[in-house]
């Protein structure tokens, strides 16, 4: 497993720095443009909402980019999020591929 030593940007400080800021709009202007609510659009921003399948065609189409890498952002943050927040799933045992065959 490839491992990403630093914290992922999550997609809504990008939203935040390279969008919002640099276009002069509010999260209130960006919401009514892609047709969420403020609160939806406002939970990204400030780190507390996820990117969705839905969210990432929106923000492809308003700023001319690919849902992949809006679901790719996402898919990062939320990796490194569990892979730090919980050593849980360190102590699942891989299966052997022997096992796998035996059945």
């Amino acid at each position: 497993m490839k491992r990403i030593k630093r914290k992922p940007t999550h997609p809504g400080l990008i939203i935040k720095e390279d969008y919002l800021k640099p276009l002069s709009l509010t999260i209130t202007g960006l919401s009514s443009i892609l047709g969420i609510s403020r609160k939806t659009l406002s939970k990204i921003i400030n780190e507390r909402g996820a990117v969705t399948p839905d969210m990432a065609l929106r923000l492809s189409r308003a700023f001319d980019t690919s849902p992949d890498l809006w679901l790719n952002l996402q898919k990062n943050y939320d990796l490194w999020q569990a892979e730090h927040s919980s050593k849980a799933w360190k102590f699942v045992k891989p299966i052997s591929l022997q096992l796998l065959h035996a059945n």
